[in-house]
């Protein structure tokens, strides 16, 4: 089983300044640094130190070579991406202040929003029925390769992060597993016409601050839960929690995987290495339940190093801290890959 990621790549421009620049104001910047970024090459990059059979696809401009050498030491076979004729790589410009660690990002998508619908289709063509297609929202003409890869007898998995109102318009019934944190849920979820009352339910992250241990299925995470298996009907559903862990629901069964602790250090690539992570454990063909308490394993030892990329473990680094497995699956019985 290969994954397809056709995401985004970017180069992000990090600045270290005493405040945020105000309007009309020139500041100088203590540091500067260039990162690797893009929540696709990022996911990219999980699944490569993971050991999974991951292929990249996106755009790159003349400036963003290096990404790809960056990528292929992942382990990531690049040779879907290609370089636009024109255009830039997407890039963000990211004030950090240097006490609070305040950000400011102005943020331009640059080759991400050139990808083409012939180009998609000469990709996809390329892997079978059964592989994985692994979608994010950084990247255009994104209904369309859920369409082709539906088509293709492909596995879709959608994590639709930024969340843009227009992934409502998305073919999500056509969606094999849908990866989405609070604020992703909660848009999506209010989405859905309560039949109750003949209206549209309102789902705000606050109401999302239930303990990990309450049962999957108690209310708000429950219902939040159900209102996603309306919006994609067919898919298997993980939502993420933070530092409280993950609930997943599909096969007939709801399970939850606690946060391992840890002094978190960095927190911004935890959410794409959790999604690297599991997907190569789906590909692996794992039970539900080792695949999520590796991914939670692998954001762990991310979150405790500083960097989104370069802070993602190989795979070899989560097996020597996960322990043996626990003990009996709880209700659904045992978890399907």
């Amino acid at each position: 089983m290969r994954i397809l990621n056709f995401g985004s790549l970017n180069i992000d421009h990090v600045y270290s300044v005493e405040h945020i620049a105000r309007p009309g104001e020139t500041l100088a910047s203590s540091s500067y640094e260039v990162f690797a970024g893009g929540k696709g090459a990022n996911q990219s990059a999980a699944l490569g130190r993971a050991g999974a059979p991951v292929y990249h696809a996106g755009l790159v401009g003349s400036d963003g070579a290096w990404l790809i050498d960056k990528l292929v030491a992942a382990g990531v076979d690049m040779r879907f991406t290609g370089q636009a004729e024109k255009g830039v790589t997407g890039h963000a410009l990211i004030q950090v202040e240097e006490e609070s660690g305040q950000n400011s990002i102005v943020l331009y998508p640059g080759c991400n929003h050139a990808v083409s619908k012939a180009r998609i289709k000469a990709v996809i063509e390329e892997f079978s029925n059964g592989d994985i297609l692994l979608l994010q929202n950084e990247i255009s003409e994104i209904p369309y390769l859920i369409e082709q890869g539906s088509a293709r007898g492909m596995s879709v998995c959608l994590n639709p992060a930024p969340m843009t109102p227009e992934v409502l318009d998305y073919p999500l019934d056509r969606i094999d597993i849908l990866i989405v944190n609070e604020t992703e849920a909660a848009a999506l979820a209010a989405s859905v016409e309560d039949p109750r009352e003949g209206r549209t339910q309102s789902f705000s992250t606050p109401a999302l601050d239930t303990p990990l241990g309450q049962s999957p299925r108690s209310a708000p995470v429950g219902q939040l839960m159900s209102r996603l298996q309306q919006v994609a009907p067919r898919a298997r559903l993980l939502l993420t929690l933070g530092e409280r862990g993950a609930v997943y629901r599909g096969d007939g069964s709801e399970r939850t995987v606690g946060a391992v602790p840890t002094a978190a250090v960095d927190t911004t690539g935890a959410g794409d290495t959790f999604v690297g992570y599991f997907i190569a454990s789906v590909a692996e063909g794992l039970p539900t339940a080792a695949a999520l308490r590796r991914a939670a394993a692998a954001a762990a030892l991310c979150v405790s190093r500083a960097g989104a990329m370069d802070s993602i473990p190989l795979g070899d680094e989560v097996e020597s801290t996960l322990g043996p497995p626990p003990g009996p699956a709880p209700s659904g019985g045992a978890g399907g890959p």
